[in-house]
């Protein structure tokens, strides 16, 4: 069983590749590859690690641009193309993938890039097996075999159409053997990949400054010849320094209230807004092990009370909609289970269900949330679940948080009864939604075992390569989610870039993922 964090599915990619640009005119992009000075990226999430091997979170974002993959998104693409090898399976039954690299590649320092340094890449993730990291990805890898210094076999444990798709994820970028150690994680801060720009310097949680890679060899046309990603704790902080021309463009954390005010200021203050479908979620947990939040009746009554709708249009101010399954709409096999099964929040029917259980009222609550990960509005939101609870008469709810490094160590170690996640996809397909949250050990480290999704609909569904022909398997296991209600689907995301209207290329600056492509980024000359 592979567990997941963030497979895309061929005919999927209208949900994320549909952008609005809105700007102003009389400047076209430069294609500036040679431009002197960086441009300057702002976002809220920083990495927690620069070891690939340790991550499987917003990390990610600085991996696609300084580390390589074997196959990638190029912009527009609905499924992985060649980037640092040509791959595809080999015979029948989607088991065995081949890929043989580009000659003569390069590390940045370098260093030889060759079938050896893949198959060591691959096999320390397993190896070093962090703990929430990565490794959850390679469920259906059984081996990695080299011929030759080009060519590598991945040989899956049973067949797994997706498989080229967890490839394409920044948490297989290929690292240098002589720089990351085979059993431990490298914390030097440095970074020795083969992307298209190179780590000239690093400042944790402030800046990091990435500069052209001359080695990189792939698909990415670089339109720039530097890029500064500067580290923010919060949206204000970041749009101001944008407003101010301290920074180029943001990504990453825009708060509802600012894209609002960019939406309507829009051109009169010399910004852009790229806004596009996202596929970012938002959900709760629910501790199995919890005395309350453990019985299927509590979980369903919340269910039943829980106004997306005011979540998303108090708090939010309708920059995300409300999301009624855990697959997100846009993607195949998207249904609305939640509202099919509880209609209208009601507090008359949530109170039937705990009555039927022999639930005493109010039931007592604990809600965790993180405060430095999923914006401002994380606060503001909890609070707005908060008042439907406790509203409703039923619930008497207690609202608890922690920074980001904490939160995330508390849940792992199954300390909070109820919590918020986000989620943002490894890649745009139903699998990704479903297979991360199910099984024994998964992406919340809350035990969840569901053996018809695990052990048939998911197994099922990797041995089709169309992912529009396993819509039935998806819709069912949406099916028991909502029964079991163990997750709490609250909203779907949608993507924006602002960014300085002498800044052009946002419109395809993210890949499938929404993970951004800093190559595509360039400055503006006048006609």
């Amino acid at each position: 069983m592979r567990v997941f964090k963030r497979l895309l599915a061929p005919r999927t990619l209208a949900a994320t590749a549909s952008l609005t640009l809105l700007t102003g005119c009389g400047l076209i992009g430069s294609g500036g590859s040679e431009d002197a000075e960086p441009i300057v990226v702002g976002t809220t999430s920083a990495p927690s690690t620069l070891d690939p091997a340790a991550s499987w979170d917003g990390s990610w974002e600085l991996y696609r641009n300084v580390y390589q993959t074997l196959v990638a998104f190029p912009a527009g693409a609905a499924e992985p193309q060649a980037d640092a090898a040509e791959c595809g399976f080999e015979g029948g039954g989607n088991r065995e993938y081949r890929c043989t690299l580009r000659a003569d590649m390069k590390f940045s320092d370098g260093d030889t890039l060759d079938a050896a340094a893949v198959k060591y890449s691959i096999d320390r993730i397993r190896r070093i097996g962090v703990k929430g990291g990565p490794m959850g990805l390679l469920g259906s890898l059984d081996r990695v075999t080299t011929k030759g210094d080009r060519e590598v076999t991945f040989h899956l444990k049973k067949a797994d159409a997706t498989f080229p798709f967890v490839l394409a994820t920044p948490a297989m970028s290929i690292v240098d053997p002589g720089e990351y150690p085979a059993d431990k994680i490298r914390d030097d801060g440095g970074i020795t990949g083969s992307g298209p720009y190179a780590l000239d310097s690093y400042q944790d949680g402030e800046k990091a400054e990435l500069v052209r890679n001359e080695h990189y060899d792939g698909f990415a046309d670089r339109k720039n010849s530097a890029v500064t990603i500067r580290y923010f704790e919060d949206s204000a902080e970041m749009v101001a320094a944008l407003k101010d021309k301290k920074i180029d463009a943001t990504f990453r954390g825009l708060a509802a209230s600012d894209v609002v005010d960019l939406q309507a200021k829009h051109g009169s203050e010399g910004l852009q807004l790229v806004e596009g479908a996202g596929t970012e979620i938002s959900y709760l947990v629910f501790n199995p092990k919890d005395r309350w939040a453990g019985k299927r009746s509590v979980r369903r009554a919340i269910a039943q009370v829980v106004d997306r709708g005011a979540i998303a249009h108090n708090v939010y101010k309708d920059t995300v909609e409300p999301l009624y399954s855990m697959v997100p709409k846009g993607l195949t096999g998207h249904t609305t289970d939640f509202f099919d099964d509880f209609g209208e929040p009601s507090a008359d029917k949530a109170a039937a269900i705990l009555r039927e259980d022999g639930i005493t009222t109010p039931v007592p609550l604990t809600l965790w949330y993180t405060t430095d990960r999923y914006g401002s509005a994380t606060a503001p939101e909890f609070e707005e679940i908060k008042k439907q609870l406790e509203a409703s008469g039923l619930f008497d709810v207690t609202l608890k948080s922690r920074p980001w490094k904490t939160y995330e160590a508390g849940y792992r170690k199954g300390e909070y009864p109820v919590f918020g996640r986000g989620w943002f996809p490894d890649f745009p397909d139903a699998d990704n939604f479903i297979a991360p949250f199910v099984g024994k050990e998964n992406a919340v480290s809350t035990p969840y075992v569901s053996p018809e999704i695990t052990d048939r609909l998911l197994p099922q569904s990797r041995q089709e390569s169309d992912r529009g022909a396993v819509v039935r398997q998806f819709e069912r296991a949406q099916q028991i989610m909502a029964q079991d209600a163990r997750l709490l689907p609250l909203w779907q995301g949608k993507q924006f870039i602002a960014a300085s209207d002498e800044i052009s290329g946002g419109e395809r600056a993210l890949d499938p993922s929404t993970i951004m492509m800093m190559w595509e980024l360039s400055r503006k000359t006048s006609w």
